[in-house]
């Protein structure tokens, strides 16, 4: 399909004639023309579900008939609508699926005057599931912490809930094992309590702690299936196991995975990053919102982000609520928090400030 035509048109045209001349200024509309109707289907979805996202998300109105898209309202709103619809309509003519996620964050691109950015998301497999899947990246956030596991020895990914720090990193170790570029897989977790005790779970230490590291089990699942992964795990090639399990080793030619880092303490955060030798990779996932040491301890992640910042072959990829690729309301959930943590933060700075002036005064 050939690039979306847009066409500017004269607000006036549009416009009843009796309305006043500054309103009608504030008025703009654009057209857009699309090659099939089922291409225009598959962008606005069932019940024109799409459509009327793009509506409530950038305050625009879309209408269309066999031709063209009509997009009019205020022309910052316009702008945006058009830029979505235009990327999106690019999308599908290269054979990509669209859904509400990847329309919300082609609309947050729009909004920073970058839809065409939406394009750099297409072609680009990462890699294939067991039942042959594709999974490519699905923000731009992700290509830039994809690329950075390529590129670089030591990987920090650090972002909320939701953003693919952990699956994508399974899916790299993954494909370097296949590639033959390393010989073996570990992954680790620290098996900190989140406000349950280790001992009320039934079994042998293993079956304790084996729920703690079930979402690294379900990602090797995936790109693996359930025999794969047996027969590579019977063979030592895969090792899932807690990270106090990594002590006095050496790690030689592995792609080796530490999942939810926040939970390790200064101490154990060294001794994981001194366990990989020759030939090995380390991927660092964290969300440093979601500690759940006990207060008299620090976070290992936060503190080997400041420790290690300038380290040569460390990188440091941060993701936000707008790589969160789960349900719409995960984002919404997320963003909800961090606002709450702003806001705590600048009460919890006011009063600094106040007291500050009040011993200021006293000593005066």
């Amino acid at each position: 399909m050939n690039e979306s035509e847009m066409l500017n048109t004269n607000p006036a045209d549009d416009a009843d004639i009796s309305c006043p001349a500054a309103s009608r200024s504030e008025n703009t509309v654009e057209y857009i023309e699309f090659d099939s109707m089922d291409d225009v289907i598959r962008l606005f979805g069932v019940f024109d579900e799409n459509l009327h996202v793009i509506e409530a998300e950038t305050g625009a109105h879309i209408s269309f008939d066999s031709e063209k898209i009509k997009v009019s309202g205020e022309k910052s709103a316009v702008s945006a609508a058009s830029g979505v619809i235009s990327g999106m309509l690019a999308l599908i003519a290269k054979g990509e699926s669209i859904d509400r996620g990847r329309i919300r964050y082609a609309i947050d691109l729009a909004r920073e005057g970058t839809p065409e950015l939406i394009l750099d998301l297409a072609d680009d497999v990462i890699a294939f599931t067991s039942r042959g899947k594709q999974i490519k990246c699905k923000t731009l956030g992700q290509k830039k912490y994809v690329k950075a596991l390529k590129k670089n020895t030591v990987v920090f990914g650090v972002g909320p809930a939701g953003t693919g720090k952990t699956y994508l990193a399974v899916a790299m170790a993954v494909l370097a094992f296949k590639n033959k570029e390393v010989s073996r897989i570990i992954l680790t977790r620290p098996a900190v309590e989140a406000g349950e005790k280790l001992g009320f779970l039934p079994g042998d230490l293993q079956n304790k702690v084996d729920p703690y590291l079930r979402p690294l089990y379900d990602a090797l699942y995936d790109f693996l299936g359930s025999e794969g992964f047996k027969t590579l795990s019977e063979r030592g090639v895969i090792e899932v196991a807690p990270l106090a399990y990594m002590r006095g080793r050496t790690l030689n030619d592995a792609y080796i995975i530490l999942d939810e880092a926040q939970n390790c303490t200064i101490e154990q955060m060294k001794m994981f990053l001194t366990r990989f030798g020759e030939g090995s990779r380390v991927v660092v996932t964290g969300d440093i919102t979601q500690i759940d040491l006990p207060q008299d301890k620090n976070s290992g992640l936060i503190h080997a982000l400041r420790v290690l910042s300038d380290v040569e072959g460390i990188a440091t990829v941060h993701l936000t609520a707008r790589d969160v690729v789960r349900h719409e309301m995960v984002q919404r959930i997320v963003r909800a928090y961090e606002k709450a943590a702003e806001a705590a933060a600048a009460r919890a700075a006011e009063r600094n400030a106040e007291h500050g002036s009040d011993r200021n005064t006293a000593k005066s």
